[in-house]
């Protein structure tokens, strides 16, 4: 009855929350659960898991800045926060938003049905005595929640055991969070064993990855440009893709810069951090849809295997042997499902690690496959999914305010320490005199040999001069269109100089602006402007 309710009626959903939500449950999870899909991959989604605030996981090797980068961010101390060169947060901290400053320890925090973490119960106390929450009242809070993570151990330390699977708790992490930030530190660039590990348990999730090269400020600039290539190769190494992962390059705290030369690549790089950061609250629907996606894809590439393992099973003698030689031709097996249904081999899970937790299973206990299952999941793909996708834009049009606000967020957005501030087309925005007129006896010069008319010259003849700066035509007629304030066709000295002053913006690297600024309008146009 649901079921066809669900394809006639498009406004069955109230939100894109709740429209993932009852998807999932109806259509997805009874697939799963056929499957034991909860069993080989991930545990199934509660509820909080669709109306929780976007998050943001940070990892990375000890003594890396991850906790300073919470704090930097956040411009405040938060509850159960240590920070030290040696190894100092030995927890995972899932830092929220909340009316008082506090602590929820790990085995209290797994039976809270309005945190999204119940299913990490499965990981054993060595990993909740291991886990809390710190709560704390905080605007950049309010908009996203950020889990910081044990520093990953190097060299002799990694041997130590943590008496709990760290790579897999990451790697349940990184299904739910809408981006990892993986931290690296310029002054002593090595990846460990671990490291290694954790990366590739990630390698599923290099769309939500990124990477950020931090304390770069304690290199000179020939130095970082060798540690920028050899993290580069590394990563190339064991990420394996030919995609290149984003690295963002800064010094991520509050302090002076040690090296200041590269000063303004490191505030360009923060500013384009930031930017991805804050546009996490507008795109989470889509994330979260986007993750739906993927463990559907995933769940009928499972409900194929284990339903093809029981077809091959004996129904009496030699079900042992058999089995041995089902888990020794997995790769066969996967090779048959991809010919027989069309999938793509991107869409089955790693063959050692499926042949593994193949070896404790019962194989007569696997379900047969049931085609109802299978077209309920395709219908949700073909055409629920493609509704919700048109409300994920309905919801972004209607919120389009929504980013993270407050913390170091907002220190740079205004005044003269916004990035960019008296730069480029910016130059002279807070002077008195116009910022044109220090070049314009040089630009005049330049007018005057071209023949002007009634104090104008035409089109043609500034073109001429203005192809002198080697710039794509597109980039000119923009140039254009900015300078001739008074939409004549011509152009008198102060326009000209002014088309000059932008040319020479352009070549020195920075943006033309959309519209012309205020403080360029020539000053005896400015009444006119005022007019418009």
């Amino acid at each position: 009855m649901f079921r066809k309710n669900l394809k006639k009626d498009p406004e069955l959903f109230q939100n894109v929350s709740e429209g993932l939500r009852r998807l999932y449950r109806t259509k997805l999870f009874p697939l799963e659960d056929a499957y034991r899909f909860h069993d080989f991959h991930s545990p199934a989604l509660e509820d909080a898991d669709f109306d929780n605030k976007p998050m943001v996981l940070l990892v990375g090797q000890y003594s890396t800045g991850k906790t300073t980068f919470i704090r930097h961010l956040m411009e405040q101390d938060f509850p159960g926060m240590r920070i030290g060169p040696e190894p100092t947060t030995d927890s995972f901290i899932a830092v929220m938003h909340g009316e008082q400053d506090g602590v929820i320890p790990g085995n209290a925090l797994v039976v809270d049905p309005k945190k999204p973490f119940r299913k990490l119960n499965a990981f054993g106390n060595a990993f909740l005595n291991r886990f809390m929450c710190a709560q704390m009242p905080n605007r950049v809070l309010e908009s996203i929640s950020i889990i910081d993570t044990p520093g990953i151990l190097s060299g002799e330390k990694q041997r130590i055991s943590r008496g709990y699977d760290f790579a897999a708790v990451l790697e349940w992490f990184a299904e739910r969070v809408d981006r990892i930030i993986l931290l690296f530190d310029a002054h002593k660039l090595d990846i460990s064993d671990e490291f290694s590990e954790v990366i590739r348990a990630l390698k599923n999730h290099e769309d939500k990855m990124r990477v950020v090269l931090n304390k770069a400020d304690q290199i000179s600039t020939q130095q970082l440009m060798r540690v920028y290539g050899a993290l580069m190769w590394s990563l190339g190494k064991i990420i394996n893709t030919p995609e290149v992962v984003r690295v963002y390059i800064g010094s991520f705290w509050a302090q002076p810069l040690l090296v200041p030369d590269n000063r303004k690549l490191f505030e360009a790089e923060e500013q384009d951090l930031f930017l991805d950061i804050q546009s996490l609250p507008r795109n989470a629907a889509l994330r979260k849809l986007n993750d739906l996606i993927k463990r559907a894809r995933l769940a009928k590439v499972q409900a194929y295997i284990i339903s093809s393992l029981k077809k091959d099973m004996p129904s009496v003698f030699g079900k042992e042997s058999k089995k041995k030689e089902l888990i020794a031709n997995l790769g066969e097996i996967y090779h048959k499902i991809e010919k027989e249904h069309q999938i793509s081999p991107g869409d089955f899970p790693n063959i050692t690690k499926m042949q593994e937790q193949l070896n404790g299973q019962d194989f007569t206990k696997f379900a047969a496959l049931k085609p109802k299952l299978l077209e309920a999941v395709e219908d949700m793909l073909a055409n629920d999914i493609a509704r919700l996708m048109a409300m994920v834009r309905q919801e972004e049009a209607a919120m389009p305010s929504q980013s993270v606000k407050g913390g170091a967020f907002e220190g740079t957005m205004n005044g003269p320490f916004g990035h960019g501030y008296g730069e480029g087309a910016s130059e002279g925005i807070d002077e008195l005199e116009w910022v044109v007129g220090r070049d314009k006896p040089t630009y005049d010069e330049i007018f005057y040999t071209l023949s002007p008319i009634n104090g104008k010259v035409s089109g043609a003849a500034a073109k001429k001069e203005m192809l002198k700066s080697k710039l794509p035509n597109t980039v000119l007629g923009k140039i254009w269109k900015l300078a001739d304030v008074d939409k004549d066709g011509l152009l008198d000295d102060e326009e000209f100089a002014l088309a000059n002053h932008l040319i020479k913006v352009k070549l020195e690297g920075h943006e033309l602006p959309p519209s012309l600024p205020g403080h360029l309008i020539p000053p005896s146009k400015r009444a006119l402007a005022l007019e418009d």
